[in-house]
């Protein structure tokens, strides 16, 4: 009976090991997106993370959530330096996410200025 609860316990840590490195390690997908950065804010009562929105058109009818892990803080300054700007994101997708992590399943890689195609001068 030992060896057996022994073996249970084994084989449920290394399952949710496994499930923990494929959420985290393994997108979904990858994409970009561009957009007015509207928002950008750490929010969290318990574990605070970094979560943004951009808008996708005129009167931000189509807005893209997002959240930066805490371990890019460089995507960071540059996330709040440009707000309300035209921006162009790098994105990973992945399939589900965890609390201390952010909020959406779409975390930001890289972050560009672009002109925006709406206000041509």
């Amino acid at each position: 009976m030992k060896k057996f609860l022994t073996i249970f316990i084994a084989i449920i840590i290394l399952g949710l090991g496994a499930y923990f490195a494929f959420i985290y390690y393994v997108p979904y997908s990858v994409g970009y997106r561009s957009g007015e950065l509207i928002k950008f804010s750490r929010k969290g009562v318990m574990v605070k993370t970094w979560e943004g929105e951009i808008t996708q058109g005129l009167g931000g009818t189509n807005v893209f959530s997002f959240s930066v892990e805490d371990k890019e803080q460089d995507l960071v300054e540059k996330l709040k330096e440009y707000q309300g700007q035209y921006i162009k994101v790098t994105y990973k997708e992945r399939y589900a996410t965890f609390f201390w992590l952010g909020d959406t399943k779409y975390f930001i890689t890289e972050v560009e200025v672009e002109k925006s195609p709406l206000f041509r001068n």
